[in-house]
């Protein structure tokens, strides 16, 4: 795993965390740059160019989401991932809201967090190599533009709801990785329910005929917990 040349801006109120998970990017060649609070964050985000933004939801000054609102303001493809509390799903669901593009829970581990961050990167260097938008994902053979609300197979385009939009979106954010039912129920429904869970299982249904034309995509079923975007 290889960090090298990838510049971090790490905002972090709890200093030995900051500095603990500073050094261990920096052992994997990231350049980090650490604030203390939201707004010697913003501060250090105008001052220079990021490749990512790492930024903690509880913070003196000025919080995480309104750090990250004004980054967004700065920059709409700002790279932002957000460090929340472990069970703290309010905080990711808050997040996602603004436009965040990952989270890690607290405590975490260096090594998962470099690799989440590389992945990441990874992903987002493909897109923009396929001349693909922030708010675009390659899901195998299609192309997602969320922004149009369509799904594109060699020029063929399947119009998407509002709704099947944001549930793909939030699939393709958590590719490879289970996404929560609750969180996505209260992102999308604004609630958890049994019957909103049923109606998405339809979503999920629907959004699995609409990309059945790439045998490499499966949408599973994690009994109990979510969904998982499988692209092999």
């Amino acid at each position: 795993m290889d960090l090298r040349g990838v510049k971090i801006l790490l905002v972090e109120d709890d200093e030995n965390l900051g500095f603990v998970t500073k050094s261990a990017l920096e052992d994997y060649e990231a350049k980090v740059i650490l604030g203390t609070n939201g707004e010697q964050g913003m501060e250090l985000f105008l001052s220079q160019r990021f490749d990512i933004c790492l930024i903690d939801v509880m913070m003196p000054k000025q919080d995480g989401y309104s750090l990250a609102r004004d980054i967004k303001k700065v920059d709409p493809e700002a790279p932002i991932f957000f460090v929340t509390a472990k069970s703290a799903i309010d905080d990711k669901i808050e997040g996602l809201k603004i436009g965040a593009d990952d989270y890690i829970t607290k405590p975490y581990s260096a090594d998962v967090l470099a690799l989440k961050i590389q992945n990441f990167l990874n992903r987002l260097e493909r897109t923009r190599s396929a001349g693909i938008g922030q708010n675009e994902y390659k899901i195998g053979q299609y192309t997602f533009d969320y922004d149009k609300k369509q799904l594109s197979l060699n020029g063929e385009i399947q119009k998407l709801t509002n709704k099947e939009s944001a549930l793909l979106r939030l699939l393709c954010i958590h590719e490879n990785r289970v996404m929560e039912r609750n969180m996505a129920l209260r992102v999308i429904w604004g609630k958890e329910d049994y019957f909103l869970g049923r109606s998405m299982d339809v979503f999920i249904a629907k959004l699995r005929k609409y990309l059945g034309s790439d045998p490499s995509i499966k949408i599973i079923n994690i009994h109990g917990v979510g969904f998982r975007l499988e692209i092999s």
